[in-house]
């Protein structure tokens, strides 16, 4: 004789089953053997907030559990790759000679109020260099030929057009070469003229 089981099914669903292993409402029934019988009919155990259960095992609040459900990042680093592949790099613009002139005379003037870190100090002059930066991605078809035109804010701290070619602003060392304008807050530029 076969017993009805709590879990509800449709007999259409299946293939594998006759209609005889159903009873009238869909519930898979079990044979009389079938050990679990009486675990199943019992049901889902409710508990009382103060038992040992919920001592042993708290309640967790739907917002801790929401965290549980959250999406991770299955490849890392990949959406990372295919953003950096969206961005759009320009060829370097070849200044003509009056805008490296020009560059060179502000360089120069730099140079002369931060001839040694204790004028550099005392002159604190903020400037804003628009600069070129070749692209680093050797994955990316743009690399070693095109990059993206960068502005920095900063303090000028030393100007090397001896050894290295480059001028310091606040921690950032930035070539002569890549250089496509300087600006400076106060006008200085205007001023020196």
């Amino acid at each position: 004789m076969l017993k009805s089981a709590v879990t509800k099914h449709d007999p259409k669903e299946s293939d594998d089953m006759n209609e005889n292993d159903y009873d009238e409402i869909g519930n898979i029934c079990a044979p009389d053997d079938f050990k679990y019988t009486e675990i199943i009919k019992q049901g889902k155990n409710k508990h009382d907030k103060f038992d040992d259960f919920y001592k042993r095992h708290p309640f967790m609040p739907l917002s801790k559990r929401a965290k549980i459900f959250s999406p991770f990042d299955a490849l890392k680093g990949f959406s990372e790759a295919a953003q950096e592949k969206t961005v759009q790099y320009q060829p370097k613009i070849i200044l003509d000679e009056d805008m490296q002139d020009e560059i060179s005379r502000r360089l120069d003037v730099l140079q002369r109020l931060t001839i040694n870190s204790r004028a550099a100090r005392e002159n604190q002059i903020t400037v804003c260099v628009t600069y070129f930066v070749p692209c680093s991605d050797k994955n990316h078809e743009a690399y070693g030929y095109r990059g993206q035109y960068t502005v920095l804010k900063g303090v000028c701290k030393k100007v090397d057009d001896i050894i290295s070619k480059t001028i310091l602003i606040d921690d950032a060392a930035i070539a002569f070469d890549d250089i496509l304008s300087i600006d400076s807050t106060d006008e200085l530029f205007l001023q020196l003229m």
